[in-house]
């Protein structure tokens, strides 16, 4: 059994990885497919319809009743928002609910290189190179990271809360998804939204980076627009998005000391050797600094991580190009609608996904 509660939320972001099982299942039969595919299919197969779920009577307890009543109406505001205001794919995504008993979707499994941040892929029909792999069983996800291990590899197994099937399903809601607040809630649904309306095949960091950058944004615009700027609300998500930002920034510091090292010319057992030194030395640092650096007691657990390359390589994936869609977001006029819309234009063809979203939001004279 592989523990990933240390890598669930807080230090991963909120919708983080496209599994596409179910697409996998439905062009291939390996044993993996299969199991994964049959997985999935049951969990749709049980997920009860928004509206039966509001309709449900729970007498004994008329508190839990009205909070449904609330996660649904939010789920509601939160698609038609995504929708009909910025412009995402018309679908039926997030109108059913399926109850679990865990408060994550899939265990996933990342890896990379133990000296250098050199990314291991997987290849799936469909969707191409993908730099992770989906269990909806953790022990799976177990015996990945054992296999990977053998070969050398620094490997990271992650909870994640939520994915896209990029259409082919209709995907649901799940239970532990009704306590998030609200901006988290339209983080991923936006995040996950836009996943099932602009995917670029191989194209895997710019999916991920463009992804959470839409997430992001639309969900502070969408409670800008329901609770106002100076709300509780809106004034938690600023604190959360700062804390994120902090957070991200350690660790660009962190893997730029340990790029200047894999650049080095010493050896592999000396590099390995170093890297175990520079990783204790920025926790020890993090600790020490932690109240100057957050609002919040969120990120501590980052000091009692087991830090390594694949678990570092994920924000690079997900993070690395953030100033660049923040940047040409702004100079674009900030309005993302149009900012979507241009995104849609795009196809896997591009050579350099990020040249052509910015010409697509060039002006023509």
């Amino acid at each position: 059994m592989v523990d990933i509660r240390g890598s669930l939320y807080p230090y991963l972001p909120y919708a983080a990885a496209v599994v596409l099982l179910a697409v996998i299942c439905l062009v291939c039969s390996g044993c993996y497919t299969l199991t994964q595919g049959f997985t999935l299919l049951g969990y749709l197969g049980r997920a009860i319809p928004l509206e039966k779920l509001e309709t449900l009577e729970t007498p004994e307890d008329r508190a839990e009743e009205a909070e449904t009543r609330r996660f649904v109406g939010r789920v509601r505001d939160i698609r038609r928002f995504a929708m009909e205001e910025l412009g995402l794919k018309e679908s039926a995504n997030y109108t059913k609910y399926v109850e679990l008993d865990r408060n994550y979707l899939a265990a996933v499994v990342s890896a990379a290189e133990a000296d250098s941040f050199t990314r291991h892929e997987w290849w799936f029909p469909v969707v191409g190179r993908m730099p992770y792999k989906g269990f909806f069983k953790a022990e799976d996800a177990g015996k990945e990271r054992e296999k990977l291990q053998k070969k050398g590899l620094d490997v990271w197994v992650r909870g994640v809360d939520a994915f896209s099937t990029l259409g082919w399903f209709k995907d649901p809601l799940y239970s532990y998804m009704r306590d998030y607040p609200d901006y988290r809630l339209a983080d991923l649904l936006i995040n996950e939204l836009f996943h099932a309306t602009v995917y670029l095949k191989n194209q895997s960091q710019f999916n991920e980076e463009l992804a959470e950058f839409v997430g992001t944004e639309g969900a502070r615009l969408y409670i800008e627009r329901t609770y106002g700027g100076e709300s509780p609300e809106y004034r938690a998500l600023d604190d959360s998005e700062a804390d994120n930002r902090a957070y991200i920034a350690y660790l660009r510091g962190l893997i730029a000391e340990l790029e200047e090292l894999y650049r080095s010319g010493v050896s592999r057992e000396e590099k390995l050797a170093q890297k175990a030194e520079i990783i204790a030395g920025s926790q020890e640092r993090f600790e020490r600094d932690y109240d100057t650096l957050f609002k919040s007691g969120s990120y501590r657990g980052f000091s009692e991580l087991p830090v390594n390359n694949a678990y570092l390589d994920l924000y690079r994936l997900y993070y690395e190009g953030n100033s660049f869609y923040r940047d040409l977001y702004e100079k674009s006029g900030g309005d993302l609608p149009r900012y979507i819309a241009a995104a849609k234009t795009l196809n896997s063809r591009e050579k350099d996904p990020r040249e052509a979203l910015a010409r697509a939001l060039t002006p023509r004279s």
